[in-house]
């Protein structure tokens, strides 16, 4: 029966406006998993909201706490890489700081790899500036320099499985070990659990960008961190306390991207293999950086850990340095762009001299092994082919 057939009034234009929008409830299940794209969640009553918060009853208060399609991408991503729960956030910056908020405080000493993503040293670099956070880099290839970093105040340790941008391949059983009960935080954005599963080497959490491969198609900014029940229960409060949680569409589209996971790196892992074989045969190519290369310093290591491929990620030096990037670039511009970001569906090169590691000083880059010819070139889903026949013309235009 309509309001028009009842005897109660009809509410006015305003009210009818204000509170449309609703179908009704129906039993049958979307095929697709749908975007809850609200703000907060209706209660009840008192009693309901107690339940809730209480966790007594399945429910949702406030996006900023919690979203049916924020816990199903972290769950989906806890699965995949054998943990307990996860929390998805605004960025992976965003996970980091969730991180570094719930288990460390001023003067605790974090030690941390020396080559990680500049924006994640710029961060620790600030925390020491401005919170009183201890920091000391080690040298990932040389745990006994770990070792001898550690301090009874030492409360964290951060790793990438995969370095940005040298493709270091971390020695997570000697780091786990050597660490002797210390958590150890690893970002694999490079590797994801496609192709390393860090938990399973006995880290404790696993961070990744989802903006990267989890998501994989270049329109997704978000973080995310798996691990144990009790400490993704602390994380959670201080991404919701912080303000870093990402928003609903953002998951539902990370989710869509998680699904052709395994099918991206497998596919990324096989054609970056052959492009790294054909950039060393290139006369304007002075050096290759790529685990799956016999000649990489960490090709053993790399055998053992990443049995499933070492990914789509690359590195090279050319020879004429800053002026010969710059010549590439101009070449690839449409065909391969310069994009400071990485993993998408399709191929892009990007200069860590001047992004991802540009708050280094000159002198830190060079120590590092990033110097002003390095480029770094995230393979995509293209014919291997048609990717070599881009590069070749590209490289010809070095002059």
């Amino acid at each position: 029966m309509t309001n028009h057939d009842s005897m109660e009034p009809q509410p006015s234009e305003a009210t009818l406006a204000a509170r449309g929008g609703w179908a009704e409830p129906f039993t049958t299940r979307t095929s697709s998993p749908p975007v809850y794209m609200t703000t907060a969640f209706d209660i009840e009553s008192l009693e309901q909201l107690d339940a809730v918060t209480g966790g007594r009853e399945k429910g949702y208060i406030y996006t900023r706490d919690g979203n049916p399609n924020h816990e199903a991408f972290a769950n989906d991503v806890a699965r995949l890489e054998g943990a307990d729960a996860g929390v998805v956030t605004a960025s992976g910056m965003g996970a980091l700081t969730a991180v570094l908020m719930a288990m460390v405080q001023s003067g605790d000493h974090v030690l941390a790899a020396r080559v990680l993503y500049g924006r994640t040293g710029q961060l620790l670099n600030h925390m020491v500036a401005s919170f009183g956070l201890k920091v000391t880099y080690f040298d990932v290839a040389n745990v006994d320099s770990l070792k001898q970093a550690l301090t009874p105040q030492t409360k964290l340790c951060i790793v990438e499985s995969i370095s940005n941008p040298l493709l270091e391949v971390a020695d997570l059983p000697e780091i786990v070990a050597t660490l002797n009960g210390i958590p150890l935080l690893v970002d694999s954005t490079f590797g994801t659990p496609c192709l390393i599963r860090p938990i399973e080497h006995g880290a404790t959490l696993v961070w990744h960008s989802v903006s990267k491969y989890l998501n994989g198609h270049g329109d997704v900014m978000a973080g995310v961190v798996v691990g144990p029940y009790t400490l993704i229960r602390k994380i959670r409060a201080m991404s919701s306390l912080y303000g870093v949680n990402t928003n609903p569409f953002e998951s539902w589209l990370a989710s869509r991207g998680l699904r052709t996971l395994p099918l991206r790196m497998e596919r990324v892992s096989q054609t970056a293999t052959q492009i790294a074989r054909f950039l060393q045969t290139q006369p304007q190519v002075t050096r290759v950086f790529y685990p799956g290369l016999e000649d990489h310093p960490d090709f053993a290591l790399a055998q053992r850990l990443l049995p499933k491929g070492c990914g789509g990620m690359l590195a090279f030096d050319l020879a004429g340095g800053r002026s010969a990037v710059d010549s590439l670039f101009r070449a690839l511009a449409h065909v391969i762009p310069f994009s400071p970001t990485l993993a998408d569906a399709r191929s892009t090169v990007s200069y860590p001299a001047g992004t991802s590691h540009k708050f280094m000083t000159a002198a830190e880059r060079s120590e590092y092994g990033i110097g002003d010819g390095l480029v770094r070139l995230s393979i995509g889903l293209e014919d291997p082919a048609d990717l070599q026949s881009d590069l070749t013309k590209g490289l010809a235009a070095i002059g």
